[in-house]
């Protein structure tokens, strides 16, 4: 079993698709705790519906090292595996990056790099003005250069041409709570087959 731990500051809506896939025995994973910069991100919300372990820590007067570093410690407390960020509104310092490489997920929601450095509506808006045929989104592992990590999966959807921002959004949603879930269960392959090699 994988232990996961969540990073995000808003709704959480593939957070969501991942508790359920676990309730469905279709991962083998726990979500091991929920981090939110904002202490009314209702990710947080939604953590403690499920029985989740939920915490809140400010960012503010903090240097981005001095939070990561207050990230890391809980990550580790909760024994944590694999770092997903679930619109997580924060750039990770370089040093994060170091500690967790390899072991952090981050969900962008387009075909990078395509629109690499935009964010959640503003990328549907841009994808639709410049009349695009299919976007999606892309997991890829979280380095120090944002959204330049290697992409680990990319789903597609096409756009329809009645599609609005709204209608595109709720598109690709689906498909990143489908994606986390994939990208999990490669991972947990992954780390399945170094284990084994290094016993063998």
């Amino acid at each position: 079993m994988i232990k996961l731990g969540i990073l995000g500051s808003t709704k959480g809506s593939d957070l969501q698709a991942i508790l359920d896939s676990i309730s469905s025995d279709e991962l083998n994973a726990k979500i091991s705790v929920v981090l939110s910069n904002r202490k009314n991100a209702y990710i947080l919300e939604r953590a403690k519906n499920n029985n989740v372990p939920a915490i809140f820590i400010s960012h503010i007067g903090k240097t981005r090292e001095v939070f990561d570093r207050e990230i890391t410690a809980v990550l580790k407390k909760h024994e944590v595996d694999l770092v997903l960020l679930v619109g997580f509104m924060r750039i990770l310092s370089a040093e994060f990056c170091r500690e967790w490489r390899e072991k952090v997920l981050n969900v962008h929601p387009s075909l990078l790099p395509k629109y690499a450095g935009g964010m959640d509506t503003n990328i549907h808006e841009e994808v639709l003005n410049n009349c695009e045929t299919e976007t999606g989104c892309t997991i890829h592992f979280v380095t120090d250069e944002v959204d330049s990590g290697p992409v680990l999966i990319q789903k597609k959807c096409n756009i329809d041409s009645n599609d609005t921002v709204e209608t595109l959004k709720t598109k690709v949603q689906k498909l990143e709570g489908e994606a986390f879930i994939e990208a999990i269960n490669l991972i947990q392959h992954r780390d399945a087959e170094i284990t084994e090699n290094t016993t063998n």
